[in-house]
């Protein structure tokens, strides 16, 4: 049997991509290693939001090319967003690609390693989007006790800087039903914390059910004994109802914790980014959440340098920060995406002048968190063991409801005891450590 390996880059959402490809190709009787040097197979999900994330895609599939050359590697297979927007390109560019499937294509992984292990070469990249949402299995990446479940594909915000309606199509729900019933699959196989994961999670079930959903499918996930948390991610705040923040305020299962992507709060420039919602609609929403649930975590990410952004537009957006003052905050310089109209506008910003803003953002934000860490010490919080980490043997990982996987500060633990990933503390936090909590173990729940 041949051994293969998938590298997923980007999103949550690609990773669920990936866990597909993985469950498929686990079924089709395929060695599966995270061990990419001793796979025959080598398969790269790529990520095409932005230069960064394009870069990276590029920079692992020239290395993963010299594999073929020097290591086990006989199929080089790449899919996903870059493919689905540069196919032509990486065909002419790296001849050494085996394969490039799209993002309506994953389903077609098996054909295409077959195919490719006889020699053939597959492009597979269909520029029409189905309306069908593909059902596969799943094979997991994370760790056990917890694991992303996507409940819509697609997008219809039509953002001015954003080519995800180019590359990933329309928003199309997928049935409740199908959600519930893959929520339940991963809870048997451990899975504690399920975070649910969309391009624009609201807007859930208004296509298949002509009206908003998202509520009444937190509503039927929390009916599911085994889970403990349902996380919420990528809450576009157009949509944010007042039945949302009830059933996330009466539930105890939902994490009080809401990932809000705001992009800008200037008025100016969310009218050019085409975002439809003042600062003023912004404010209001957050007042709500915080009035309705004290305890909320909110979380948000910004896009600085964007064409057109005065000197009076970013200090809009610094004034803001400093007001409302966000629990968690990501920030990136605008990138200028083909075929999008924010890339044809004029007075786009120097390279130079993102990085100084994007540097003066992220430091302020920095002290906003230094200054609500602070209010943890001396404080006694419920956190989750996520694992042992990389570095030292006696320092685990864990979270609290309050931070994400991989986006987030962590909650460090130093203890000789083993513990196990998935496990309920109650830690005592003692200090801070750069963006991270650091606590000591006061009792063990589970």
């Amino acid at each position: 049997m041949n051994s293969v390996a998938v590298i997923s880059l980007g999103c949550p959402k690609n990773l669920v991509d990936s866990e597909n490809m993985l469950g498929l190709i686990k079924e089709g009787n395929f060695i599966i290693t995270d061990n990419y040097r001793k796979a025959e197979v080598i398969i790269i999900n790529t990520c095409g939001f932005i230069e960064s994330a394009k870069e990276e895609s590029i920079n692992t599939i020239l290395e993963m090319t010299e594999h073929k050359i020097t290591g086990e590697c006989k199929v080089l297979i790449v899919v996903g967003c870059l493919v689905q927007k540069y196919q032509k390109e990486l065909k002419q560019e790296i001849p050494e690609i085996d394969a490039l499937l799209g993002t309506n294509n994953y389903h077609e992984i098996i054909e295409a390693i077959n195919k490719t292990l006889n020699k053939e070469k597959v492009i597979k990249v269909n520029a029409k989007h189905t309306q069908q949402y593909f059902e596969l299995p799943r094979h997991l990446v994370t760790s056990k006790h917890y694991a992303y479940l996507r409940i819509a594909e697609g997008c219809d915000n039509r953002c001015s800087y954003c080519t995800i309606p180019e590359i990933r199509g329309p928003f199309r729900s997928r049935p409740m039903e199908n959600i519930i019933n893959e929520a339940k699959y991963l809870v048997s196989l451990g899975v504690k914390e399920i975070i649910l994961v969309a391009q624009d999670t609201t807007q859930y079930g208004k296509d298949i059910y002509q009206e908003l959903r998202l509520a009444s499918l937190l509503q039927e996930l929390c009916k599911i004994s085994e889970v403990r948390w349902i996380r919420l991610l990528y809450c576009y705040p157009n949509y944010f109802s007042d039945n949302l923040i009830e059933v996330i305020k009466d539930e105890p299962k939902i994490c009080k914790y809401i990932d809000l992507p705001l992009q800008h709060v200037d008025n100016s420039i969310l009218k050019r980014m085409g975002r439809n919602i003042t600062q003023e609609e912004i404010k209001s929403l957050i007042k709500k959440l915080r009035d309705n649930i004290p305890e909320i975590i909110i979380r948000s990410t910004f896009i600085v340098g964007f064409p057109g952004e005065s000197q009076e537009n970013f200090h809009n957006l610094l004034e803001f920060l400093q007001e409302v003052k966000l629990d968690r905050v990501g920030a990136f310089s605008y990138s200028q995406e083909d075929n999008t109209p924010a890339g044809k506008m004029a007075n786009q910003i120097t390279n130079n002048s993102k990085i100084k803003r994007l540097n003066k953002l992220m430091e302020l934000q920095y002290q906003i968190l230094l200054e609500k860490h602070r209010q943890y010490i001396g404080k006694e919080i419920t956190v989750q063991v996520d694992g042992i980490a990389d570095d030292n043997n006696d320092l685990w990982v864990c979270r609290s409801t309050g931070e994400a996987p991989e986006i987030d500060p962590v909650i460090l633990v130093f203890t000789q005891d083993r513990l196990i990933p998935g496990q309920l503390l109650t830690v005592k936090i003692t200090h801070l450590q750069d963006y991270d909590l650091i606590g000591e173990i006061y009792c063990e729940l589970t």
